[in-house]
């Protein structure tokens, strides 16, 4: 009976049916990346890179340049941009006025404008800016947890509701009803 399954396996995967076809070995198999999601992390990770290049000597222009083919999209253009205004000559003022349009990138702006004016250094900034971002992530996060968690007691209140009734209180009732009316406590 064993060797009966087993040839009758083999020869199932052996014989070609129609709708299943093998791949050759010729043949390539194209294999399609989808696009990540809108990653939290992955802002504050370009806000570390920021302040690593800046630390390791190189210019914000630089930095930015370096950054924006990492970054997520809506930062990364602004910062390419920046960095190009920045490498063209432009004032950082204005160069960092198109960062400053980003929500991601406006705290950013804001510290590279009053850098630019002061000639204070911007790493350490940037990396309480990172950690900034990483807790809001956290909290968007711990918030989103605590809301299924809030959203799912609904429909488990409804499945266990009814089984409660029914094996819980009715047979109590039925019990009570069963001692009252055949004269038992009256």
């Amino acid at each position: 009976m064993t060797w009966t399954c087993i040839l009758l396996a083999t020869a199932l995967l052996a014989v070609p049916m129609p709708g299943r076809r093998r791949l050759q070995p010729a043949e390539a198999v194209e294999v399609t990346a989808t696009a990540p999601q809108h990653d939290p992390m992955a802002v504050a990770g370009a806000f570390d890179l920021v302040s690593a290049c800046l630390r390791s000597g190189s210019t914000l222009a630089a930095a930015a340049s370096a950054v924006a083919a990492t970054a997520p999209e809506p930062l990364a253009s602004a910062l390419r941009r920046g960095a190009h205004l920045l490498a063209l000559g432009a004032d950082p003022v204005v160069a960092w006025e198109s960062v400053a349009s980003d929500p991601e990138g406006e705290a950013l702006a804001r510290m590279a404008r009053r850098s630019a004016r002061s000639g204070s250094s911007m790493a350490d900034a940037i990396t309480e800016l990172a950690a900034e971002r990483r807790v809001a992530a956290e909290d968007s996060a711990v918030a989103a947890a605590e809301r299924a968690g809030v959203l799912i007691g609904g429909p488990l209140g409804l499945c266990f509701l009814p089984a409660f009734v029914c094996l819980g209180i009715v047979p109590v009732v039925i019990g009570l009803a069963r001692t009252v009316l055949s004269g038992g406590l009256l």
